[in-house]
Formats: structure tokens, C-alpha cells, sequence
């Protein structure tokens, strides 16, 4: 539960186990119900299934969709789902939906969780790093 007392869900897709397990841990202390995927399209399996209210993906994932397309599909089911991206070394970012987030690895998992915080409060958030 969040501080007002609110259920919040966060899918977080991302291939490398430790890093998707330290972010889930992560939101997880913050009070939001974690879903977790490794690939695209396990992503957006979850997403047909789940009420999502924010997605975390890395843009580059394993198997065939991206994490752009994730977030596209994210919001095709969902429109008002926030989105935060994480990307090692993606320098195109002409594909990011409006009012999401982008970060750079390396990254702290608190400043994502503020940021998601921020998403899930307003839908106008400005698409950039915080």
C-alpha cells in the first residue's frame, strides 16, 4: 500500500535477474505490488492479463520486442500507465511515450522510485531524467 493508503502495480522488465531483483526489492519498500518479466514478450503477456499502473523496462531486452515496444503496449492497454525507461547505452530516445522517464545505467533504484512516484501522481511529467 502506498502512504494514502492506495494499491499500486509496477511491472519491471528487465533480462538481467539481479538488477530486475534489486529494483523489485526496491518498490516493494515503497508499498507497490511488483510484477516481473525478462523479456518483451513476457511483458506484454503480463501487460494483457495485469492492471498496470507503471512500467519500468530496460529498452533492450531479449527475444524480439524492445523495451519501446513494451512501453507502446503498456500504454495501448493502459493509457494512463507511467513509464520510467532504463537503458545502458540507448541514445535514441525518439520512441519514448509522453510523460515517462528516461535513466541512464548506472542508476539508483531510489531516484526511479521517486520518479515513478511522481508518475503515478500526475500524468504530466516531462520526458526526461529527474
Amino acid at each position: 500500500m502506498s502512504p494514502d493508503g492506495t494499491s499500486r502495480t509496477i511491472l519491471v522488465v528487465e533480462d538481467e535477474w539481479l538488477l530486475r531483483d534489486e529494483l523489485a526489492q526496491a518498490f516493494r519498500a515503497d508499498g507497490w505490488a511488483v510484477l516481473q518479466a525478462a523479456t518483451g514478450e513476457g511483458a506484454v503477456a503480463i501487460l494483457r492479463r495485469n492492471r498496470i499502473d507503471a512500467l519500468l523496462t530496460d529498452i533492450q531486452l531479449g527475444g524480439y520486442l524492445s523495451g519501446w515496444d513494451v512501453a507502446e503496449a503498456g500504454r495501448a492497454a493502459n493509457a494512463g500507465t507511467g513509464v520510467i525507461y532504463i537503458s545502458g547505452n540507448a541514445a535514441d530516445c525518439s520512441r519514448q511515450v509522453p510523460a515517462s522517464y528516461f535513466f541512464k545505467k548506472p542508476y539508483r533504484p531510489a531516484a526511479i522510485v521517486a520518479a515513478c512516484r511522481r508518475l503515478h501522481g500526475r500524468q504530466d511529467a516531462s520526458a526526461s531524467t529527474p
